[in-house]
């Protein structure tokens, strides 16, 4: 009789082998207190609850809780109720969707703009859909780009060449070898969540108009907090209009939730037309979609938020920098605290837990390779100087002590 295969017993042998190694991962039950954040109710898996503050969001902004965002929100919700209705080509494009992408491609100054469900999904689809398009195509792709770009560039079929982070000559050498005739695309991230870095896009972009690419840039981590309205670091730096296609997130700044892409009203549109991901997904209902375009449309007018940003973030990075802590210090409003180890880099965020009321996830391969696991902190708009101060002050403290034992053991 042949041996049934034991599906319980290998999930269970799997799980067994990322606990071993430090990285199995267990979720925090947070419950955000509308107009608090960045403080939040913790449901602890005993029952137990009590009120925490949050360094690890991507809410950088507190857009989540603005009231320009929740009356547009409210407004679509009574008006045409909670859910989509079905997928955009089957009654679930409504006026919401309409008036979000035309202010998309008002934002980035493009000619046209597509919603998706997410920027994972925006991601996925839009590359995936050139690279498979394009006959012969060939993606040149950071190193160091998100898991949904991989996911596309893979879905396409297309030939990769990956490029070392953020290296130009590199960069060169993979498109001076290519076929010249072939049909490029660059594709690379402004802010890299995990290190802190921003790509220098415009060195890029000459590269791109060399060797006749176009240029595919994720913005996720840039859109709302750069530029003179929030268009990204592309706005920032003043070369929006050299890329070919912009990538975005309503999920980080913004506050809400949903991806978007904006470029030629052709390339969009074959987006639209050919993308599986997004033809046969649902699409996001009318208050997730009115929301997102307030939080637009806010920030493209107000500073106020990203001065608060900045402000806490330059404070945060200059005390860990006269405590000697081990971050990555790149040009971006994200603070990747190095630890090394993923039972320590565990450890320390069940201390801040625990002992202080701090929540900070820790991040482990394979998020970011082995030997180098983190803290991802984020000092958002909606932390005072006391909580930025805190913070530093903590962290100090752990820092110390984990040095003082350090010595102690290699004393004895």
């Amino acid at each position: 009789m042949t041996e049934v295969f034991d599906y319980e017993g290998f999930c269970s042998g799997r799980l067994e082998e990322i606990r071993a190694e430090g990285r199995y991962r267990t979720f925090a039950t947070l419950e955000r207190l509308c107009g608090q954040f960045p403080k939040a109710r913790y449901h602890a898996p005993d029952g137990s609850v009590k009120d925490v503050t949050i360094w690890c969001s991507n809410d950088y902004l507190g857009m989540g809780q603005h009231p320009v965002v929740l009356e547009a929100a409210y407004a679509a919700l009574e008006n045409s109720g909670a859910g989509a209705g079905g997928t955009r080509n089957i009654s679930g494009t409504t006026r919401y969707h309409a008036e979000l992408e035309a202010t998309l491609a008002e934002l980035h100054d493009k000619e046209s703009a597509l919603v998706f469900s997410s920027g994972y999904v925006a991601n996925e689809g839009a590359l995936g859909t050139l690279g498979k398009l394009f006959p012969n195509c060939i993606i040149f792709s950071d190193a160091l780009n998100h898991a949904s770009m991989i996911h596309g560039m893979r879905d396409s079929k297309a030939q990769v060449k990956v490029f070392r982070h953020n290296d130009l000559d590199h960069l060169e050498d993979l498109l001076r070898a290519a076929d010249a005739s072939a049909p490029k695309i660059i594709a690379f991230e402004s802010v890299y969540s995990m290190e802190g870095d921003i790509a220098p896009i415009a060195e890029i972009c000459d590269l791109a108009e060399k060797y006749g690419a176009m240029t595919y840039l994720d913005e996720v981590h840039g859109v709302g907090l750069y530029g003179k309205r929030g268009g990204g670091v592309a706005e920032e730096r003043g070369v929006m209009h050299r890329i070919d296609m912009i990538e975005g997130t309503f999920g980080k700044a913004y506050g809400g939730m949903g991806g978007f892409i904006t470029g030629t009203r052709a390339m969009v549109d074959a987006v639209r037309s050919f993308a599986s991901s997004f033809i046969f997904t649902t699409s996001l209902p009318p208050s997730v979609l009115a929301g997102a375009n307030a939080a637009v449309r806010h920030l493209m007018v107000s500073d106020v938020e990203r001065a608060k940003m900045r402000r806490n973030v330059a404070e945060f990075k200059g005390l860990l920098e006269n405590s000697g802590l081990p971050f990555l210090k790149g040009e971006s409003h994200i603070v990747p605290l190095i630890v090394g180890e993923p039972n320590c880099c565990r450890e320390i965020s069940q201390i801040l837990m625990d002992h202080y009321s701090i929540y900070v996830q820790p991040i482990n391969y394979p998020t970011v390779p082995r030997g180098t696991e983190r803290l991802r902190l984020t000092a958002t708009a909606a932390h005072s100087l006391q909580d930025v101060h805190q913070m530093a002050e903590i962290l100090g403290q752990l820092w110390e002590m984990n040095h003082v034992a350090e010595r102690a053991a290699a004393a004895a």
